[in-house]
């Protein structure tokens, strides 16, 4: 539950901070920086932490069912795009004059470090989901968006942090949907595992009992008695 409360806050800043830059782009771009910065590092902080705590609840061993199938529930990813919203949000936060020029590379690399978490997500995903192909497209487009930004900029016209805005917004509602649907998905996977898990437990049991056979009833030996025959006596 950690874990998701992480995902859906992240997801929620991300499309914090994208609606800021579609509207404020132009203004205040200082406090801007600032807001972003704060945003993105409680982002990162409380993802690393949703991390650490899953990693003590788990206790690492590993249990499959007769098929080969995992059932206990897999250990948390690490937090890349945590670790990365805290360095960048830090340095947002506290240096936003020496950034402001170069915002929108900070945010190019915000988004290709999100990309990189949701394919991650989506990989893992797979073991227990189908993930369809719209929600490998939408990774893929905010990667490119992210790459562009960074290296050629010039690519994206004249406003490139409009862009880039909306792009985080996109980013931070696809977050949001496969949050909610992985978590769902594992739940029921975990579920129906531990079901399997119970039902072959019960069969294996059930063919263990002997089996009794039909009652077959005892034979007793007959007494007979010797009969004595007299002999006739003759008249």
């Amino acid at each position: 539950m950690k874990a998701l409360q992480s995902y859906i806050f992240r997801a929620i800043s991300a499309i914090v901070v994208g609606a800021l830059l579609v509207k404020y782009r132009e203004e205040t771009v200082t406090w801007l920086t600032i807001l972003i910065g704060v945003i993105f590092f409680v982002s990162g902080v409380i993802s690393c932490i949703a991390y650490i705590s899953a990693r003590r609840t788990a206790n690492g061993t590993e249990i499959f069912d007769a098929q080969g199938q995992r059932i206990t529930p897999s250990m948390p990813s690490f937090p890349l795009v945590g670790i990365g919203s805290i360095i960048l949000g830090g340095v947002l936060a506290l240096s936003p004059d020496t950034f402001t020029s170069g915002l929108m590379y900070v945010l190019a690399i915000i988004l290709i470090l999100g990309a990189l978490g949701q394919f991650f997500s989506l990989s893992s995903a797979t073991r227990f989901a189908h993930i369809s192909l719209f929600w490998w497209v939408m990774p893929v487009i905010t990667f490119i968006t992210g790459l562009v930004a960074l290296v050629k900029p010039a690519l994206i016209a004249t406003a490139p942090l409009f862009i880039i805005g909306w792009c985080l917004m996109v980013y931070g509602l696809v977050e949001l949907i496969n949050a909610i649907k992985i978590n769902q998905c594992r739940k029921s996977f975990e579920q129906s595992q531990a079901n399997i898990a119970e039902a072959q437990e019960q069969k294996a049991e059930e063919t263990s009992q002997p089996t009794a056979g039909p009652d077959v009833p005892e034979l007793e030996p007959q007494n007979h008695e010797e009969e004595t025959t007299e002999p006739s006596q003759e008249a």
